[in-house]
C-alpha cells in the first residue's frame, strides 16, 4: 500500500537487532502472520496526519479498504517482516495509520462515520484500537459540540457494543472510556458493559497467543475502562461492579488494574 512511505521511519534497531525486534512484537501481539514493520507512534502519527490533508487521501484510504479484505491470519503461526508472504496484505502499521487518517481529516461526521465503518472490522491487535481512540478527537466533549452530535456518535458505538467480535466491542469499551467517562454517560456505559456476553464473543487468536481467558483483550479492555472510572467516579463505579453479574475474571482484572494505576492511590480499597 504505502510501503515507501512507511520504510524510512523503520526504527534502525527493529531492522538489524532480533532481541529488539521480537520485544517489539511481543508487546504488540499480532496475529499469527501479520506483518509488523517497525515504526514507531509519533512517526504514524506524523505520517497520519500529512495524509489526512494529501491530495491523495480518498485513493489511499479506497486502498486500504480494497486491501483489508485480504485475511491475513492463520500464514505461518507468527509474526513476520517479510513483504513477500504478506503480498497485498495491510502490515501493522499501515492499520494504524488508516484509523489514525480518519481521526485526523475534517469531514463531516456521518462521513467518517461511515469510513470507520470500513476500518473497525480490520481492527486486530489491542495496539492499533488503543492507538486509534485515543486519538479520536472528534469525539470528545466539547463547549461548542450539540449535544445531538454526541447521541449519534453513541448510538454508532451500540452497534460495536452488540458486535460478537472482540476488537470491534474493544473499540466501543476503549472509546467510551476515552471520551465518554463523564458522570453523566456513566449509566450509559455501564448499561453496555452490562450486557456484554463474553462467552459469545469471538476472538481470532489461538488459545496459546493469549495471557488470560477469551476474549482476552475484550475482558482486560472492560477492566480498564471500570478502573478508570474507579479513578474519577469510585462511589458509582463500586455500585457497579458490586451488582454486577461480570465474569469473575473481569472483576479480578479490574481490581488489578485499579490496583497498578497511578491515579488510584490514596483511593479506599476496592
Amino acid at each position: 500500500m504505502i510501503e515507501d512511505i512507511l520504510t524510512p521511519y523503520i526504527s534502525p534497531r527493529f531492522a538489524s537487532e532480533e532481541k529488539y525486534r521480537l520485544g517489539h512484537i511481543r508487546v504488540i501481539n499480532p496475529l499469527p502472520g501479520q506483518e509488523v514493520l517497525g515504526l514507531h507512534i509519533p512517526d504514524m502519527k506524523k505520517i497520519a496526519s500529512e495524509l489526512a490533508v494529501s491530495e491523495n487521501r480518498e485513493q489511499i484510504i479506497r486502498g486500504f479498504e480494497n486491501a483489508s479484505t485480504i485475511n491475513s491470519t492463520g500464514r505461518n503461526g507468527k509474526s513476520v517482516n517479510s513483504k513477500e508472504e504478506n503480498a497485498g496484505q495491510l502490515s501493522h502499521e499501515e492499520k494504524i495509520i488508516w484509523g489514525l487518517m480518519l481521526d485526523k481529516m475534517k469531514i463531516p461526521l456521518e462521513e467518517r462515520l461511515e469510513l470507520f465503518g470500513k476500518f473497525v472490522p480490520a481492527i486486530d491487535n489491542w495496539a492499533i484500537c488503543d492507538t486509534v481512540c485515543g486519538e479520536a478527537k472528534w469525539a470528545k466533549a466539547k463547549k461548542s459540540t450539540p449535544e445531538t452530535t454526541r447521541e449519534r456518535i453513541w448510538e454508532w458505538l451500540g452497534e460495536y457494543y452488540r458486535s460478537d467480535r472482540e476488537f470491534e466491542v474493544r473499540f466501543a469499551v476503549v472509546m467510551s472510556m476515552c471520551h465518554f467517562l463523564e458522570k453523566g454517560w456513566l449509566p450509559y456505559i455501564f448499561s453496555a458493559i452490562k450486557t456484554l456476553d463474553f462467552n459469545n464473543i469471538h476472538s481470532d487468536y489461538p488459545e496459546t497467543a493469549v495471557k488470560g481467558v477469551s476474549p482476552y483483550y475484550l475482558r482486560m479492555g472492560t477492566a480498564w475502562l471500570l478502573a478508570t472510572s474507579l479513578a474519577k467516579y469510585p462511589e458509582e463505579t463500586r455500585k457497579f461492579v458490586n451488582g454486577s453479574t461480570l465474569p469473575e475474571n473481569v472483576i479480578k482484572l479490574y481490581a488489578r488494574k485499579a490496583k497498578e494505576s497511578f491515579r488510584t492511590r490514596g483511593i479506599p480499597p476496592l
